[in-house]
């Protein structure tokens, strides 16, 4: 083979390896990224079209729960909520045999959906009354939430205790 011959098949080759390297810089990678990322996306998607199917098929208990808590929200209206809670407080405080000492309510304007009953409630018995008393307040039908709960002792026996509780009442503003 000539001298030549031999150039321009060194630069063929050249410029065909340049031609490799470009495509493979300029295409090659670039397309393999786009490519994992769809793939990416693709699982994405999938996961939430089987979590929305599951959401789907639990429709009913979903509505029906959202009924439940509708309907257990305080009223509107302050002062028959603050009644009605305090109504409530009593009733578990007979239930359980604890003693409320004091009930302080506060309003709390949180959104234009909904407000809140903040109350920081103090109770005293023993420890069973008042973890009775914590209970009832939980499984109640009522649309409160524990945000604090605080016991302390009187007496070195730990036999009287007393509770501070943090609670919010739900208020709907506008049911829909």
């Amino acid at each position: 083979m000539k001298v030549e011959e031999r150039q321009k098949l060194l630069i063929v080759l050249t410029l065909g390896l340049l031609a490799l390297l470009l495509a493979n810089t300029l295409l090659f990678e670039p397309l393999g990224k786009w490519w994992s990322a769809r793939s990416k996306n693709i699982a994405t998607l999938r996961n939430q079209v089987k979590e929305g199917k599951v959401t789907l098929a639990r429709a009913d208990v979903i509505n029906a729960e959202w009924d439940r808590m509708r309907t257990n929200t305080l009223p509107s209206n302050t002062s028959l909520a603050e009644q009605q809670l305090l109504r409530a407080f009593n009733s578990w405080a007979s239930e359980s045999g604890a003693t409320v000492t004091g009930i302080t309510p506060q309003w709390k304007d949180d959104s234009t959906n909904y407000v809140t009953l903040n109350c920081r409630v103090e109770a005293s018995g023993d420890v069973g009354t008042l973890s009775r008393f914590v209970y009832d307040i939980e499984k109640g039908p009522l649309g409160l939430k524990l945000d604090s709960v605080e016991f302390s002792t009187h007496d070195n026996l730990g036999q009287q205790l007393t509770l501070g509780l943090e609670i919010s009442g739900l208020v709907l503003t506008t049911l829909k």
